[in-house]
């Protein structure tokens, strides 16, 4: 996307763009673009072959930023990363280390995955669907873990093989908030969704739970991904509408809000205000003598990752110029699965950014994978300098549910993981 204004000269009297992605640890410097001080091009031409690289600063500023929010509220607070979207090791053991947040795990392979990236049971809440009896024999063996619970048949299974274990009930408001409009990312809503109890049985639940010896003293509601200032108040309906099941515990001790934390797309986005984010928390819970916990995933990586590919084919069919690269959808799903935008950006410019990223130099191309699918395209239509066969191009945002979603579709090779400390 063409930047959004030109910045005031600089000394050798060279105006360069202006970007809305751009931040100090993303930014071109002189004609390459480069994240965490490390030259993309250069980066990903030793890799050999597709490649994420992953900035470990700025997922920890992120957990910072979202500490310090949560710091505002008075409650006693906890992060636990979602590490669905995205389980690299050696990212999972970099937060490990810098002890500002747990994890959040949704299947076995994930909760011992977490554990041998340095996670104790006791730094992770479980919360899954549709489990089966090998999953609850892997939670029975973690006692420390808190288990989030969102069926009946969950609960009666869980008894027999994890009695008197004190859990949370993952709740349905049937309402929920996502990215823009986007019903692919809302996890409830009017149409009834697989997740959680809802209201008509929740106290028939809370029964259950007493009968079996389990104790209930916490609640889980999760309702959508990428939400953002504009979806704030829908947000805090949600909250307001949870405290119905909260009021219902006896001894509660535990709201877990989920997460669906989002990061902009596109310039016309504003990141997510976290005062007033964090005050909606503050003003629900405050003298409710509970602990909140958050489970953010895309909010601590998505914008701390970029996926940088080559171009191998420059070509004009009909009235549209294809820019393929070497790689396609199995690297990175949402812009075909989930609709999201893509945002891709020229790793290596022919000219100095202000040339090169000026209107009248641009050309209008559309981006495509090499999925042999014909919905595999990264970005139609879309506006870009110069871009010639074996430059190289970086796909933004690429940190959270990418890599970790990746498959063998068309028996593609996966891309390689990098973390840049």
């Amino acid at each position: 996307m063409p930047p959004d204004a030109l910045a005031a000269p600089q000394a050798d009297a060279v105006a360069l763009p202006r970007f809305w992605w751009e931040r100090p640890d993303l930014r071109y410097v002189g004609r390459d673009l480069c994240l965490a001080g490390v030259n993309l091009a250069e980066a990903a031409r030793a890799a050999g072959g597709p490649a994420f690289f992953y900035s470990g600063e700025r997922v920890l500023a992120n957990l910072r930023r979202l500490r310090a929010a949560l710091d505002t509220t008075g409650l006693t607070t906890r992060i636990r990363y979602a590490m669905k979207a995205n389980r690299y090791g050696p990212l999972l053991t970099w937060m490990k280390t810098s002890g500002l947040c747990g994890i959040d795990a949704c299947s076995p392979g994930e909760l011992r995955h977490a554990i041998r990236c340095g996670f104790r049971a006791e730094d992770i809440s479980y919360t899954a669907t549709s489990v089966s009896e090998a999953d609850l024999g892997v939670l029975a063996r973690h006692p420390g873990a808190w288990i989030n619970v969102d069926s009946q048949s969950s609960l009666r299974r869980l008894a027999k093989v994890a009695p008197g274990r004190s859990i949370g009930i993952r709740v349905n408001p049937a309402m929920g908030v996502g990215y823009g409009e986007n019903q692919l990312l809302r996890y409830s809503g009017e149409r009834t969704s697989k997740f959680g109890i809802y209201r008509e049985q929740f106290e028939e639940t809370l029964a259950l739970a007493r009968d079996l010896g389990l104790k209930v003293e916490g609640i889980h509601f999760h309702v959508g991904c990428g939400y953002l200032n504009n979806q704030l108040d829908a947000w805090a309906q949600v909250v307001r509408e949870c405290l119905w099941f909260l009021d219902r515990l006896e001894s509660p001790k535990v709201v877990n809000l989920g997460g669906g934390l989002g990061v902009p797309h596109v310039a016309s986005d504003r990141p997510l205000d976290l005062a007033r984010w964090a005050g909606i928390i503050g003003e629900s819970f405050a003298g409710r003598g509970v602990e909140v916990w958050v489970e953010p995933g895309d909010f601590v990586v998505k914008d701390a990752g970029v996926l940088v590919l080559q171009a191998n084919t420059v070509e004009r069919k009909r009235n549209t110029t294809f820019v393929g690269v070497d790689g396609g959808f199995n690297l990175a799903i949402e812009p075909v699965f989930y609709k999201l935008p893509c945002e891709p950006v020229p790793a290596s410019l022919h000219a100095d950014p202000a040339a090169a990223w000026a209107p009248e130099a641009l050309q209008t191309v559309t981006i495509a994978g090499n999925i042999n699918e014909a919905l595999d395209l990264w970005a139609e239509n879309v506006a870009l300098p110069v871009m010639q066969e074996g430059d190289y191009l970086a796909l933004l945002n690429a940190g959270g549910y990418a890599s970790a979603m990746g498959s063998d579709h068309c028996m593609r090779a996966q891309a390689t993981e990098h973390l840049l400390v």
